[in-house]
């Protein structure tokens, strides 16, 4: 290892809190892994940070816990089950819901 490399390491800052915060709010959103080595640098973490901003966001196609409780509800008043398919995309169970109102 180099001197530069060395005295590098040695003088590398820590993330702030608010960067650290900042970080993993970004890697719960785009449901990453926030690796620990970019936690214990103040460069690396910005790199990180940066790189999560400017990637596309990561959806979550599942139904919301309410779209799933008003729908039971619906299944329940009308003894009939939801599909198994509407509990995997927010559309199908919207769309069911629309299609099956009291």
């Amino acid at each position: 290892m180099s001197e530069t490399a060395i005295s590098e390491t040695q003088t590398a800052l820590p993330a702030t809190a608010k960067q650290l915060a900042y970080a993993r709010k970004l890697a719960e959103q785009q449901n990453v892994v926030l690796p620990w080595e970019i936690q214990q640098d103040r460069r690396a973490m910005s790199q990180w940070i940066d790189t999560q901003r400017s990637a596309p966001r990561v959806r979550d196609t599942r139904p919301s816990s309410k779209q799933v409780a008003f729908a039971e509800r619906i299944a329940r008043i009308k003894r009939s089950p939801v599909p198994d398919e509407c509990f995997r995309d927010r559309t199908l169970m919207s769309r069911w819901i629309d299609s099956n109102k009291p």
